[in-house]
């Protein structure tokens, strides 16, 4: 009898934590709320930095990397060949062959969207502002969406980092860009 239940016991207390978890998944509306993403319970919400930002999140850091990573979201003009272009001039390689050569570019389409997807490592220069120095921080990585709706805008995902912390959150990034659905 005891043994059945602390089996009961034990099952209800996993149910409950698979249910808190879910509970915990942070929802990202887009467009009015016409789209929606899913962040993975483990990552931060915090307050943006700044206003253009719609959402932001603070991602936890590999062992061994001194910080953590940076995801924000956010609706902006421009298109999508001028946005990247804009993420490309943010990296320098330590060789100094062309950054977009060496970044990996990708698209696909999700609930009905037309998302591209980019992969970009080197130097990021970190800049918070448009008036602040920007920081030169080597061994960085961005992973990069941008989902380029028909009729809502553009819809930019960015997530910066050390490049271990990016490699180990990298699977959760594109799991949260999968769960892209209509509203």
């Amino acid at each position: 009898m005891a043994k059945s239940l602390l089996t009961c016991a034990c099952v209800f207390s996993l149910s409950a934590l698979t249910a808190m978890a879910q509970e915990n998944k942070a929802n990202l509306p887009l467009a009015g709320g016409k789209l929606e993403l899913t962040a993975p319970a483990n990552w931060e919400r915090v307050q943006p930095r700044t206003r253009i930002v719609e959402h932001e999140f603070a991602v936890p850091a590999a062992e061994g990397d001194a910080a953590g990573g940076r995801l924000t979201v956010m609706a902006a003009g421009g298109g999508v060949d001028a946005n990247l272009k804009r993420w490309y001039d943010q990296f320098t390689q330590p060789d100094g062959t062309s950054t977009e050569k060496r970044a990996k570019l990708t698209k696909k389409n999700l609930a009905g969207q037309e998302i591209h997807l980019v992969d970009i490592w080197g130097t990021f220069r970190d800049q918070r502002g448009p008036m602040a120095p920007a920081v030169e921080r080597p061994k960085y990585r961005l992973l990069g969406a941008i989902i380029a709706t028909r009729s809502m805008g553009d819809y930019f995902i960015k997530l910066t980092g050390p490049e271990r912390t990016i490699a180990e959150n990298e699977q959760a990034f594109l799991e949260m860009i999968e769960s892209l659905q209509g509203k």
